[in-house]
């Protein structure tokens, strides 16, 4: 800063005195500018005066013509005169002419040496102007430049006074933390002190039991610790499903690019240089269109591959390279697929030759060619490499012996430089394959289909290049955790034996999972007292048991029956009233034979109508034939019964009439009052029906409630184990990070202490060199 300041002085000073010498200068100007308009007004006024005279001079010698005409013409009268005032009038003439003559010279010099004067003038005036102009705008730029600087000056002062006040709240704050440290640090000794003593007590008892229960120690043996259950880690393994997640992602959308990418290739191979659809290409492109055409069979079995091992990873397994068995068949996926590429490669290659040795392709054209004829040959290379990788990665679940721990690192670290490398490889392919696109549609015979097909080439290899980023990014940002997360194993062993010593140990896991989820069963909850009071009357008003409600519907339903034949009934015997009404006020005066020949009538048309409510009847209810039989026996027996009293009574209308009305106000108050008991019993079942669907609802939460219970007792109970078993270390580990900590603390507080005096003083010469 102090060097900066230095510099920015000297500029200072350099810009101050330019400034100086610029405003002197246009003073100076000014000055020459002030005389030369004096000059130039001197010279104006020589101007009018000469002017002025000159036009007195024109007037006096328009007189002297007027003159010379008015002797003309007294010369006509009078001869004599003439001549001898002739010689006169000559001798004036020459006399004027001379002098005219002369004021004429001297009037053309007076006004040549003006106009060379004002020409003069105006150069000069513009000289200046523009003189000026540029000094005026040097004088403004070097007045902004120190404008700024002195901004830029005060503004730095500001900020090292800011940084200044911050770092002495920062020592400040520092100091008080460094002091509660230092009462920390001898609470922790105190508290490691007591810890010690217990762990002393606590570690001898458990040497006891060990000595005592314990027949003997199957850590010392590498082969029976392989068949111990390592340290279950859920969030490991919920972090592995996550990036498995991630990597399916990944391959599903190269996967998509290399299918579209293949398909569209088979199809340019077919129309270019020649086009199968007018002239038949040749056998070496029709071989390569043909292998091209099975790459769905090489490609999809990547995906399903992919898919079946982020199914085998579940947050319940233990998921290491020595239990991943699905990465064997995606190993083999890939290297069924590396062999279609060695088995297209050669045909490729020589149709790219073929191509250039077409009569269409020029100079430029061959040698885009020729770069993608080696970039082909790199992008088998970079997926030979991948499968080595992927099958060592593999190994383990098949032979542990075939692939050390120590190397783990080392090949996931060559798997994401070959990601990076295909990626890079994928770039030069699409920045070739465009460059090749814009030279065919050059080509005179290039065809929309031709152009197309590029287009569909160049998206799937850009969607290929994309995703090899993301894959060659995903992989690198997560390189620690693969390596840290697929290597670890039984505590107190280096790795498993055998890929049946990790598959037993996922038995002894699930095995143990099962005994403590046995042992860690929840008590059942009661109702608590509120709860059972609040649905006591619920309880009251419903039914006991499922049997008493299975009776309560069966006689509901019975009853409802018994009143939909009886509704019909009725119905059906309202209906015949109302026919017999309307017949007998047509035919009141009437004798009693035609009386009963319309009963009979009457009688006749009955059965009809008892069909076709019976039909009804079967539609609606869907009852029994026998019920409904019954109905229309009951309603034909009771009609008989109308038709034989009106017989008997026939006589006398207003009684037979008054019968019938309190016959049928009878049974409209039976019915009545029927259907107000069904209602009730209704309403009384609908009642029951919410209650038990309320009692339901409430099961079900009550259910949901102790399920998620359930879980968090079983997560508690697995996150208590796991911390009991790290509980020792720990105690070990605070010691040791609470003397990193205090040392790194006495560093930092040098170190700041040491940047706090050089700040100072650094501050110290700004504001000195400020002031």
């Amino acid at each position: 800063l102090a060097s900066l300041v230095f510099q920015l002085r000297a500029q200072n000073q350099v810009l101050k005195k330019g400034v100086v010498d610029e405003q002197a200068n246009s003073a100076s100007l000014k000055e020459q500018l002030k005389m030369k308009d004096q000059s130039l007004r001197k010279l104006q006024q020589e101007m009018d005066s000469l002017t002025f005279r000159n036009q007195q001079l024109a007037k006096r010698v328009e007189l002297l013509q007027d003159e010379l005409a008015l002797s003309e013409a007294r010369g006509k009268k009078n001869k004599k005169s003439v001549e001898s005032s002739s010689q006169l009038s000559q001798e004036q003439k020459s006399v004027f002419n001379e002098d005219l003559q002369k004021k004429i010279e001297e009037n053309e010099r007076l006004h040549i040496l003006f106009f060379e004067a004002d020409e003069q003038h105006k150069r000069l005036e513009a000289e200046l102007r523009s003189r000026l102009e540029i000094l005026e705008t040097d004088a403004a730029q070097h007045q902004a430049v120190v404008d700024s600087l002195t901004k830029k000056y005060t503004e730095t002062i500001e900020k090292l006074q800011n940084d200044k006040a911050k770092l002495e709240i920062k020592s400040q704050t520092l100091e008080r933390e460094a002091k509660d440290c230092r009462l920390r640090t001898e609470e922790c000794q105190q508290q490691l002190k007591n810890l010690q003593a217990a762990l002393g007590s606590r570690l001898e008892e458990s040497l006891c039991i060990i000595n005592e229960k314990v027949p003997f120690n199957d850590t010392r043996s590498t082969r029976y610790n392989a068949l111990n259950v390592p340290l279950h880690n859920r969030r490991n393994q919920l972090k592995l499903r996550d990036l498995a997640g991630q990597a399916l992602a990944f391959v599903q959308e190269l996967v998509t690019a290399l299918l579209n990418f293949h398909t569209y290739t088979e199809q340019k191979v077919q129309i270019f240089p020649i086009d199968s659809a007018t002239d038949t290409i040749s056998p070496l492109n029709q071989k390569f269109s043909q292998y091209l055409h099975e790459n769905a069979s090489y490609v999809r079995p990547l995906e399903e591959g992919m898919l079946h091992l982020f199914e085998s990873i579940t947050e319940d397994t233990v998921t290491v390279l020595e239990t991943t068995v699905k990465l064997k068949a995606f190993s083999e996926h890939l290297a069924s697929y590396l062999g279609f590429l060695r088995k297209i490669l050669p045909y490729q290659l020589k149709s790219l030759e073929e191509e250039c040795e077409s009569s269409l392709c020029t100079a430029a054209l061959r040698a885009r060619n020729m770069e993608l004829h080696r970039d082909m040959k790199r992008l088998t290379a970079v997926f030979e490499k991948l499968h080595t990788y992927i099958s060592l990665l593999a190994l383990p679940s098949i032979r542990p012996e075939g692939l050390l721990r120590t190397n783990f690192n080392f090949v996931f670290t060559n798997i994401a430089a070959s990601l990076h490398g295909f990626h890079d490889i994928l770039k030069d392919i699409s920045k070739h394959y465009s460059q090749k696109a814009s030279l065919e549609q050059e080509v005179p015979t290039a065809t929309q289909k031709l152009i197309t097909t590029n287009d569909c080439i160049l998206s799937s290899v850009a969607a290929l290049t994309n995703g090899a980023g993301k894959m060659a990014s995903f992989f690198s940002n997560n390189l620690d955790h693969f390596t840290t997360s697929l290597s670890y194993g039984p505590k107190g062993g280096a790795e498993f034996i055998s890929p049946l010593s990790a598959e037993c140990m996922l038995q002894y896991k699930k095995k143990a999972a099962a005994y403590m989820k046995s042992l860690k069963k929840p008590c059942a909850e009661s109702v608590p007292y509120e709860e059972a009071l609040a649905n006591r009357r619920v309880l009251l008003s419903s039914t006991e048991s499922r049997e008493g409600l299975a009776q309560q519907v069966q006689q509901s339903l019975e009853k409802i029956a018994k009143l939909e034949q009886e509704k019909e009934h009725w119905m059906l015997e309202a209906q015949l009233a109302k026919i017999k009404l309307e017949k007998e006020n047509q035919k009141l005066k009437n004798s009693l034979s035609g009386y009963l020949t319309e009963t009979i009538q009457e009688h006749s048309v009955l059965p009809n109508i008892a069909e076709q409510k019976k039909e009804t009847t079967e539609k609606s209810l869907r009852e029994p034939i026998k019920s409904t039989s019954l109905v229309i026996i009951q309603s034909a027996k009771h009609k008989c019964r109308l038709v034989k009293l009106l017989l008997c009574q026939a006589p006398d209308v207003e009684s037979r009439e008054d019968l019938i009305k309190t016959h049928y106000m009878a049974r409209i108050a039976e019915l009545t009052s029927h259907l107000q008991l069904a209602d009730s019993k209704s309403v009384h079942f609908h009642a029951e029906c919410r209650a038990l669907a309320k009692r339901l609802s409430l099961a079900e939460k009550s259910k949901e409630s102790l399920t998620e219970e359930l879980k968090l007792a079983s997560q508690n109970i697995t996150r208590l184990q796991a911390s009991k078993l790290f509980y020792n270390d720990e105690l070990m580990t605070t010691k040791r990070s609470y003397e990193d900590q205090l040392s790194m603390m006495s560093d930092h507080l040098c170190s700041m202490n040491e940047t706090l005096t050089k700040q100072r003083e650094e501050i110290d010469t700004l504001k000195v060199a400020s002031k």
